[in-house]
């Protein structure tokens, strides 16, 4: 796909992180944009963690339709899968909450669509978190190449027939409101291991950033991360009681692994080792297009509940500015691309 900037072919990447349908209406507001930039359609890679798998693989899947933003916009404003998935798994003692979570991806989204069913499209990551070695385990598919699924400790393997669905359930299974899925060894034929747990990705990274440095694989020139995930707010009323502080604790880490994966990111394309990053955050004032946007935007809830119209334009309009304000500062050629 790749863009032209002065008569050389460029590759551009973009990152879908977590934070349910915020963070999925967040990207959307991205994919809007990049599309009036004449952008869109010219990635090479996505890569997308929980609700940013969600939207990223809609996308994937819809591959330069022309109604693909407006129907992913629709399904956001009209269903509220978690608490249905969560009420199915308990009444049906045949089926996991995780379960009755991918079909309704599949009834809605997928229609009951494999990895292979996605090769015409940009090189699609869907990253979940693998339980039995803490590494990131990813699910990848278009960009003309095979379809796998694996990590860089145990390996990687064909997955030209696993259910899309299945990826985004496993990418988006936050603990603990969805247990985690389970991968026998005859789909996934690990050394020493009868099956692997996964579950979802921001437990390991909520950006999703390793594939945009993996320049062997991933040969990109620009990466645009777009950071729709619940930004760690301070308190003048600190937790005391010993849920709230297992919870504060767990943002602190979240907050923590964001900052370092940004700090890669321009630390790597400094040493000439990684492409250009653009980043923006959803709490960011610096370029939003309306005062209090970046505020509201950031107390939309992660879960994954439809969302009303005020709460989808904001996000929307939020991030188009962001984005527009970091390509506009820190990589203007792109606007003349073709």
């Amino acid at each position: 796909m790749a863009i032209t900037l002065h008569g050389e072919s460029k590759r551009l990447g973009l990152a879908l992180s977590g934070g349910g349908f915020r963070a999925a209406a967040f990207h959307l507001g991205v994919f809007r944009k990049l599309q009036a930039m004449n952008l869109l359609w010219k990635l090479d890679l996505l890569t997308c963690v929980s609700g940013g798998s969600i939207a990223g693989a809609f996308l994937a899947a819809n591959w330069n339709q022309s109604d693909v933003l407006d129907r992913l916009d629709r399904y956001l404003k009209t269903k509220s899968i978690a608490i249905g998935s969560v009420i199915g798994g308990i009444l049906d003692p045949f089926s996991s909450r995780l379960e009755k979570l991918a079909e309704s991806y599949d009834r809605d989204l997928f229609d009951q669509r494999t990895l292979s069913d996605l090769g015409n499209g940009p090189r699609l990551y869907l990253n979940s978190t693998n339980l039995s070695t803490g590494n990131v385990f990813f699910f990848v598919t278009g960009g003309g190449k095979p379809s796998e699924m694996g990590e860089h400790e145990l390996g990687v393997h064909p997955a030209e027939t696993f259910s899309i669905a299945k990826a985004v359930a496993a990418s988006s299974a936050f603990p603990p409101v969805f247990p985690p899925l389970r991968i026998d060894a005859s789909m996934y034929p690990a050394a020493g291991m009868e099956y692997i747990t996964l579950t979802d990705g921001g437990v390991y990274d909520n950006l999703g950033v390793n594939p945009l440095l993996r320049i062997k694989r991933n040969a990109l020139d620009y990466a645009i991360v777009s950071d729709g995930g619940k930004p760690f707010a301070i308190s003048d009323m600190p937790v005391e009681s010993g849920s709230g502080v297992l919870l504060e604790s767990v943002g602190i880490l979240m907050e923590q692994v964001r900052g370092l994966q940004f700090r890669r990111l321009l630390l790597s394309n400094l040493a000439e080792n990684g492409p250009k990053p653009l980043w923006f955050s959803i709490d960011s004032h610096e370029g939003e297009k309306q005062a209090g946007d970046a505020t509201f935007a950031s107390s939309i809830g992660t879960n994954l509940k439809k969302l009303n119209e005020p709460e989808r334009e904001v996000l929307s309009r939020h991030a188009g500015a962001l984005l527009t304000h970091r390509i506009e500062k820190y990589a203007p050629e792109l606007l003349s691309a073709t």
